[in-house]
């Protein structure tokens, strides 16, 4: 159950939404996607906002075969040339005659993500992306929603739990348990008490060994904010 989760995301910011099994993440996004009716408060978008959803999991079903290239053309047909053009895009290219069941996890993940940049959206939303792939596959997708945002300019807003990596490849975390209980900067976040509170006093100190330098500023705060209430300041490049 949610409640009093006040959020907003800008164009051209990652954004991630942690928090343990059971905290709201997933609620979060269907709200926010429209797909679950809200019992209280309200969702706004910008007019004409278009979406590119990557979700968590697809139910494959097995006895029906089906490509890359024809998967790609639902719900809305679509030419070779795109097809070929968007999953060169993904990092994945020349997959069109493979058969869904045949590709691994990080190439299903990345033919979900080509999909979702069909629609040329204003906003990705990714669902638990980079489950079960292993660590560099892993940092290997970030990286890639990284190159793509600066490409589209488009705001991205994933659920993960991957802690050790997700930290480094975002402008804000949010960090979530059944309310938004502390949200700022990678750096601000991991020296949260509520953070530590939900994740162990350890968790923040796999955050440095992904840290990446962005090539636009963050407010490094030297002292530790004491509870949640932080100021956010992001200077887009």
């Amino acid at each position: 159950m949610l409640q009093s989760v006040d959020f907003r995301i800008d164009p051209g910011e990652i954004v991630t939404v942690v928090g343990p099994n059971g905290s709201g993440k997933s609620s979060l996004v269907r709200a926010l996607l429209g797909h679950m009716p809200l019992a209280a408060g309200q969702v706004s978008r910008r007019p004409e906002l278009r979406i590119g959803y990557v979700p968590q999991r697809v139910q494959l079903d097995t006895a029906i075969p089906m490509t890359v290239r024809r998967f790609l053309s639902l719900p809305r047909r679509i030419s070779d040339h795109e097809a070929a053009a968007v999953l060169q895009r993904t990092g994945v290219p020349g997959l069109q005659r493979r058969q869904l069941t045949q590709l691994s996890g990080g190439q299903f993940q990345r033919v979900l993500l080509a999909r979702a940049l069909l629609h040329v959206p204003d906003l990705l939303v990714l669902d638990e992306p980079t489950q079960g792939l292993d660590q560099p596959g892993i940092v290997a997708f970030y990286k890639l929603i990284e190159d793509l945002r600066g490409q589209t300019g488009a705001a991205v807003l994933m659920v993960s739990h991957d802690l050790l990596v997700v930290m480094g490849a975002s402008d804000r975390v949010v960090c979530l348990n059944g309310h938004v209980c502390c949200e700022g900067t990678p750096a601000h976040v991991s020296v949260d008490p509520a953070y530590r509170a939900l994740f162990g006093a350890g968790a923040e100190g796999t955050l440095a060994l992904y840290r990446h330098h962005h090539d636009h500023d963050h407010d490094h705060a030297t002292v530790p904010d004491q509870g949640c209430d932080h100021d956010h300041h992001h200077h887009h490049g």
